[in-house]
């Protein structure tokens, strides 16, 4: 299967051997390790990742999904991601590895694929435990429990932590109001990701400046910042409209 896929975000495949009983395969060299290495298994000598290089992983491992639900013919499930199956080189470019677990997409007119459940503890999506019935959504549960640790620091699943606390997903649901939501953070980031957004908010024409071709790979990047400048646009037309309320009733004098 990885033989027929070629991304940026995806381990290249660069051969394979198989002698008597021995069966080896072989990948590009990723300098960097995995994420779960630099987010639970740090070395004295390593630094937290910042929050820039958390997020481009993020960004690059759903860009690798989106290509094989959406690029790759026929679509592939991908059914195991989690922190240690992505890879970082040079840079901490992310790259999807281990499709040991993948399956090809559901084909004509079904929605799922009927498989025996597959995956590792606490990044399964709770449907598709309860029922077999493999599809897309899956993996893009996975990737939800992924940008939980890359926020959180937290692995996926500690049997060292309470019963509560075991399972990240089930950890972050208390977390919904703004009172508490810096609990979340990584310690390790020391909230500065949290700080850098509320004075830095998001300006559509400095997206415009850094990105006038759009991000690389495929079209989403461009479809994504032009739905963030219709929001600008909507945002400030409402503004608009709230401030010429505000002078009619002005102008109008008090009521009654």
């Amino acid at each position: 299967m990885l033989s027929l896929l070629h991304h940026p975000n995806l381990v290249n495949l660069i051969g394979y051997c198989a002698e008597g009983d021995q069966r080896l395969l072989v990948y590009e060299y990723m300098s960097q390790g995995s994420l779960e290495d630099h987010l639970h298994y740090l070395t004295s000598d390593q630094k937290p990742l910042d929050w820039n290089t958390r997020m481009n992983i993020a960004v690059g491992a759903a860009q690798g999904l989106e290509y094989l639900h959406c690029g790759a013919s026929p679509p592939v499930i991908y059914r195991d991601l989690k922190s240690s199956n992505i890879l970082l080189g040079e840079g901490f470019i992310p790259k999807l590895s281990d499709f040991g677990f993948a399956k090809f997409g559901p084909s004509g007119d079904k929605s799922y694929v009927s498989t025996r459940v597959m995956g590792t503890h606490g990044y399964c999506a709770p449907e598709y435990l309860a029922s077999g019935k493999l599809t897309t959504k899956s993996d893009i549960f996975s990737f939800g429990v992924v940008l939980l640790e890359l926020i959180t620091g937290r692995k996926a699943f500690d049997e060292s932590r309470g019963r509560e606390e075991r399972f990240l997903v089930d950890w972050v649901r208390p977390f919904r109001d703004e009172m508490n939501i810096t609990s979340l953070a990584d310690p390790l980031l020391r909230v500065l990701a949290l700080d850098y957004f509320n004075t830095h908010p998001y300006d559509s024409n400095e997206t415009k400046r850094d990105n006038p071709e759009g991000l690389e790979n495929n079209g989403s990047p461009n479809k994504t910042t032009r739905m963030l400048d219709v929001d600008s646009e909507r945002e400030r037309a409402v503004a608009e409209a709230k401030m010429w309320g505000e002078s009619w009733r002005g102008k109008k004098g008090p009521v009654g």
